[in-house]
């Protein structure tokens, strides 16, 4: 699975210095692919941000508030990463039920 994860950022980081961006110029149509390719990417980000201050703040190079401050920070973007996969899970599970 982190592999997966680990191909998406790929993916997501190849279209954010490729493409446009999502703060672009306010008529400019937004392409989800690369909005929810961006999102990955900040994401990842700032989990990684997080598992740094960790280790450092086990070895003493980093005060503990600003540790918490990161992994706390992880942990909502976690969970809204979380959610957002849920509510397209159950999208997917709508579509499917439908009749044809």
């Amino acid at each position: 699975m982190i592999a997966e994860v680990r191909n998406s950022t790929d993916l997501a980081m190849t279209r954010a210095t490729a493409g446009a961006s999502v703060s672009g110029s306010p008529g400019a149509a937004i392409d989800f692919a690369d909005a929810l390719g961006q999102a990955i990417a900040r994401a990842t980000s700032t989990i990684h941000s997080a598992e740094t201050a960790s280790i450092k703040g086990i070895q003493g190079a980093e005060s503990m508030s600003s540790v918490v401050e990161s992994v706390m920070e992880a942990q909502r973007v976690l969970q809204t990463m979380v959610s957002i996969r849920d509510k397209a899970v159950g999208a997917w599970q709508e579509i499917s039920r439908m009749t044809i």
